[in-house]
């Protein structure tokens, strides 16, 4: 018998000055990071093209920065931003579009693990960003068909999503108790906290958010952030802290780093996020391993159902699952009626055992003999606690020709 090969998970950790790249598979301990030096850890990537002039020849990542330094390219930065403001950018009497040139990085970057003889191949991609929107998350699926990539192979979270499934993918003993995560990146200092409750089934993960801008001398830096640390750890025990960001570089902790050690477990390292990523691509491929759910701005906060009965046996059919993000997530399916010409829907918060049902009346639908009226239900959310639902007739076969009536509801929570 043919032996499955274990999925490859390709995270990627974008942002306007650089991307890293981790692969992972159920094989291995942990993610790898990508350095573009064999040996080394450079793990950034530049986000930047360069295009050779009177030529079709581009440079990406390092090699377009040294090449900028010259008069025989023409660069281009901040791919991200540019990309979604819709901008055009115009090359050599040529106009390009900005999305498809954060494409052409894109694909370059997702080429790298295969020229450098680490990933020969790999079945998702999974983006990390910043922040999630609207605006970024169009720009990112109207790019994904030019890197040939379906539906089911593309993934995109924020980097509270990457710092989630990273910290909850370790040893249960880092995250027994509150987790905590700082990035400083020279400029600003966020962090994250994040909290379990066990109670619940499956547990309730909540992330609280804070930004301080740092000041400038390393002495004072110091003192702010035991300032920060002693604020955000105050009536808590906090298992973990990871440090990330090229900002806690230079040996200025000195206090804040004592303090931080105290019963704690402190990590530093700048490639949580792609890492993180990895991980989400599994655990969103295996949820049974996973026992969590976390609850952010962008994921649904109810579950939507339909009671259905299956092979004569009653069984829930899940529309919209809590904790998907809905920007991305989408349900539907086709039944056949019973009864009287109504559905009703299940509406159930995930740390509850109570469901609200609310029935749609099929108001119109042409009087048909019981089981002989097909509908397509569809379910789009159109916010985190709404969503949209669609119920069209689809009659039933050849004896009873379809209406293309349309019902549609918006349910909230």
């Amino acid at each position: 018998m043919e032996q499955r090969r274990e999925s490859v998970y390709l995270g990627i950790d974008i942002n306007d000055r650089y991307a890293m790249v981790s692969y992972y598979q159920l094989n291995m301990n942990e993610p790898e990071t990508i350095s573009t030096i064999a040996g080394g850890e450079a793990f950034q990537i530049p986000t930047i093209l360069a295009k050779r002039k009177g030529m079709g020849q581009w440079y990406y990542g390092d090699d377009a920065k040294k090449m900028a330094k010259t008069s025989e390219v023409i660069c281009v930065d901040s791919l991200l931003k540019r990309a979604v403001n819709g901008d055009t950018v115009r090359m050599e009497e040529e106009n390009y579009n900005a999305w498809e040139l954060l494409a052409l990085f894109l694909k370059k970057v997702i080429d790298l693990p295969k020229k450098l003889g680490n990933l020969p191949f790999f079945d998702k991609i999974i983006l990390s960003v910043e922040r999630l929107s609207k605006e970024n998350m169009e720009v990112f699926w109207r790019i994904a068909p030019k890197l040939g990539l379906s539906s089911e192979q593309f993934m995109i979270i924020d980097h509270k999503e990457s710092f989630y499934h990273f910290a909850l993918s370790q040893s249960e003993s880092l995250w027994i108790h509150d987790v905590y995560m700082f990035e400083n990146d020279g400029k600003n200092l966020f962090y994250y906290g994040l909290k379990r409750n066990a109670r619940t089934k499956p547990q309730m993960i909540s992330i609280k958010e804070g930004i301080k801008n740092p000041v400038e001398a390393d002495a004072e830096q110091d003192r702010e952030f035991l300032g920060i640390l002693r604020r955000a750890f105050e009536n808590q025990i906090v298992t973990t802290a990871y440090l990330v960001g090229e900002g806690f570089e230079g040996g200025w902790m000195k206090e804040s780093l004592n303090f931080l050690c105290k019963n704690r477990r402190v990590f530093m390292g700048n490639n949580l996020y792609s890492k993180g990523a990895c991980y989400a691509g599994f655990n969103r491929e295996y949820p049974e391993r996973w026992k969590f759910i976390y609850m952010g701005e962008h994921e649904m906060k109810f579950n939507l159902s339909l009671k259905v009965r299956d092979c004569g046996n009653m069984a829930f059919h899940t529309l919209i699952s809590a904790g998907q993000n809905w920007f991305e997530t989408k349900g539907d399916c086709e039944v056949i009626l019973m009864g009287t010409p109504e559905i009703e829907f299940w509406k159930q918060l995930p740390n509850s055992r109570d469901a609200v049902i609310e029935s749609l009346e099929l108001t119109d639908l042409p009087n048909r003999p019981d089981r002989t009226t097909r509908l397509r239900i569809t379910a789009t959310p159109i916010s985190d606690e709404k969503i949209e639902v669609e119920i069209k007739d689809m009659g039933f076969g050849e004896i009873y020709r379809s209406t293309d009536k349309t019902w549609k509801y918006t349910m909230m929570m």
